[in-house]
């Protein structure tokens, strides 16, 4: 390989590490910004404070539905289309369900409209880990994934500070981002173990593969349950923190944008040290048991703070981001898991079945919240998920370094 050669494949692997890094900033702003809008925007069209509540998890569980059936269809296209037809093809499905979102005016047109962006939102963060790790050495995709997922977290901040303007200014400024990264989008270039496995006659995309052999469903399962807490904190535990801040007699109202933002700014950092961690030990599972055992420490914090004051509840939000900053370690675990025939099909539905996971994990919680309240509740879920997620990561083996030029066969594990 020449120099010049050499040179201009570092040069392409930078742009895609840049490009996968603002779509994934735009992606989390799309993600939470209904969480940060939540309340001002349910009650400028006309839904009572007492329902407010009960509307807001409507909506969020049809999102998050959105997710889970646009991570398989994103998936399945990635592995038999190409990478980066899916990175066009989402970000147009969300940019336009955004502007559409700014003009809603009852409740069940803003969970259809939010459904259509969980769909579009699905296919971003898979396929550009896919790409960025099918891209990247063995030495260092680690780093890769860790600056997409760093970047991309700001993508909440900007979210809040936006939101600032108003709920509707949020969701058009959203549209916006999207339709700028599209552009962006025309330099990216295609996988090269895609392409070699494109020209080959093996099963491409085939989302049941993941079912016909025992241990291959086991390890998808498990990559999907080591990332339920991080869900958990964000979706439930912050994203519910003014309904939190009541039960823990909180001297004045807790604020979710505010709370979003600050453990966004936390899981940024948190997903520096954890990518830096991993890359020390040479461990991915060693680095995923630390930030797990972390995490309940600090949901602990969070739900035994009596009469919380708001720098405190910014400061918490702030640990809990960092304690749960392992979602590019995550990812990347799950994208090593499995060959280049499904991989584009496992990274992207996981991390949004994670994020899907978010229905149950609501369900749970309001039945233990009508026998045991708001804060016991909080405890409870958060020990069931983490112990779930510990015993997920043992069964899980070790990936860092690993070559990721191969296949899954029909009939078991390549």
């Amino acid at each position: 390989m020449t120099d010049t050669t050499s040179a201009k494949l570092t040069r392409n692997a930078v742009f895609l590490v840049l490009v996968a890094s603002l779509g994934y900033f735009v992606d989390i702003y799309d993600l939470l910004v209904f969480s940060i809008v939540r309340k001002a925007s349910l009650h400028d069209i006309g839904v009572a404070d007492a329902d407010i509540l009960a509307k807001g998890q409507f909506i969020i569980n049809v999102q998050m539905f959105g997710l889970l059936l646009g991570g398989l269809l994103w998936g399945i296209i990635g592995d038999k289309m190409g990478r980066i037809k899916v990175l066009f093809g989402s970000i147009l499905l969300y940019s336009i369900a955004n502007f559409a979102n700014a003009f809603v005016t009852d409740v069940n047109t803003y969970a259809i409209i939010r459904f259509i962006a969980g769909i579009g939102l699905a296919g971003e963060l898979g396929a550009g880990i896919t790409l960025v790790t099918e891209t990247l050495s063995k030495e260092k995709r680690g780093y890769g994934t860790m600056i997409v997922a760093v970047i991309g977290l700001f993508g909440a901040a900007a979210a809040y500070a936006v939101a600032k303007n108003g709920w509707q200014h949020a969701y058009m400024v959203g549209g916006g981002l999207g339709i700028v990264l599209l552009l962006l989008r025309v330099g990216t270039f295609e996988s090269g173990m895609f392409k070699n496995v494109q020209e080959s006659k093996v099963s491409k995309g085939d989302f049941f593969m993941l079912f016909t052999s025992g241990e291959r469903f086991k390890k998808y399962l498990y990559c999907i349950l080591i990332g339920a807490p991080l869900w958990y904190v964000v979706g439930v535990l912050v994203t519910l923190s003014p309904e939190f801040g009541k039960a823990l007699g909180a001297t004045e109202p807790l604020s979710a944008g505010e709370g979003v933002l600050y453990t966004y700014i936390g899981i940024a950092i948190g997903d520096i040290f954890a990518g830096l961690l991993a890359q020390v030990t040479k461990s991915r599972k060693l680095t995923m048991a630390v930030f797990l055992i972390l995490s309940v420490v600090s949901a602990f914090t969070y739900l035994g703070s009596k009469g919380i004051t708001h720098d405190k509840f910014v400061w918490i939000c702030f640990f809990m981001g960092c304690t749960v900053g392992y979602w590019a370690t995550f990812v990347t675990i799950a994208a090593e898991q499995f060959g280049t025939n499904i991989r584009s099909t496992v990274t992207t539905t996981v991390p949004n079945f994670v994020r899907g996971s978010l229905i149950p994990i609501n369900i749970a919680f309001n039945a233990f919240v009508v026998h045991y309240g708001m804060v016991t509740s909080g405890y409870i879920m958060m020990v069931i998920l983490t112990l779930i997620s510990l015993f997920s990561l043992s069964q899980l083996r070790e990936t860092f370094g690993k070559d990721l030029n191969y296949v899954e066969e029909e009939a078991g594990i390549s």
